[in-house]
């Protein structure tokens, strides 16, 4: 049974969506705070398999806990913002979340996209059990990248990404190609989900993100990885 923790600060909505997502199968743990969630994380060592996060909290908010997680964990975050303000969930997909749902959150949608990203999260990917793209190796069995011997420490996202540049390099991938293959969204999805992934593991695995030499833009159509 997946373990999730909600992090909400409206107690009585809190319990309502908690108590709806148990229906659905899931094991719900709740915290009131980033402060809590952050200690559940890290000082409890809580497991968890994803963590439904509300940006507006009492004081640390949304995405600044999301930049914590990040920074020290792999562990799936779905952002839960009532404001669909594109700035807002450009920040918060650039903090390192996984995605978003405009509040109020539907349980049954929510539970949908919660087995999407955890269901993608947990499949091996395949084949070739180890790449190279440059100087970096990606190992698809263990799940991990590395350059002269040092793990990335790549998300489950940001692996799937590279994953599928270089199972086609060269090629230009469009966004809506990758929000298929990659987040597996069998529907028209949030490209900035992509912009913000590709971004991230720019960040990880250039040399200058800010001028890429291994992910180019075809600007206007996507994405493509050039191999050195």
């Amino acid at each position: 049974m997946p373990r999730l923790l909600l992090v909400e600060d409206d107690a009585a909505l809190a319990e309502a969506l908690a108590r709806a997502l148990r229906g659905l199968g899931h094991d719900v743990a709740v915290a009131g705070s980033g402060e809590q969630a952050l200690a559940e994380l890290f000082d409890a060592a809580l497991p968890v398999d994803l963590v439904l996060l509300d940006v507006m909290l009492p004081g640390i908010d949304g995405f600044e806990v999301c930049r914590r997680i990040r920074a020290r964990a792999t562990v799936p975050v779905v952002l839960l913002t009532a404001r669909g303000d594109p700035v807002d969930v450009v920040v918060g997909l650039e903090g390192g979340a996984d995605d978003y749902v405009v509040k109020p959150a539907e349980p049954r949608v929510l539970d949908a996209r919660v087995k999407t990203i955890l269901r993608r999260a947990a499949a091996p990917p395949a084949p070739s059990p180890v790449t190279r793209v440059g100087d970096l190796v990606i190992d698809r069995a263990a799940m991990l990248v590395t350059r002269d011997g040092v793990e990335l420490g790549l998300t489950s996202t940001e692996l799937r990404l590279l994953i599928e540049f270089a199972d086609h390099p060269g090629q230009v991938l469009s966004r809506q190609t990758l929000l298929r293959n990659v987040w597996d969204y069998g529907y028209s999805g949030d490209s900035r989900l992509v912009d913000a992934a590709v971004a991230r593991l720019r960040a990880k695995i250039e040399p200058d993100p800010a001028n890429p030499t291994l992910l180019r833009t075809a600007r206007g159509l996507g994405y493509r990885l050039v191999k050195p």
